[in-house]
């Protein structure tokens, strides 16, 4: 895999970890200095994002490796076209 994209692909893990943090504080102390809807409502947002932090990183690693097959059955097709 390229390095760039497994970079890329751990800085959204990391990303997800810190918004899944966050969420989570939010949840449990955000009512001690934020009003309950308003806490509700960014815990949500953490949440959401995180969610996204996690789901994101494996629609690249899947576009990669469709990239790759298709790249590697190009060959085929041309050795076809020559016989």
């Amino acid at each position: 895999m390229d390095e760039r994209l497994k970079k890329r692909i751990l800085m959204f893990y990391l990303a997800g970890v810190i918004n899944a943090f966050l969420g989570l504080y939010v949840v449990f102390e955000g009512r001690a200095f934020l009003p309950p809807d308003t806490a509700r409502w960014l815990a949500l947002f953490f949440l959401a994002f995180a969610a996204v932090d996690f789901w994101f990183p494996r629609v690249l690693r899947k576009k990669w490796l469709d990239a790759q097959a298709q790249l590697a059955a190009e060959p085929d097709k041309q050795a076809k076209r020559e016989s």
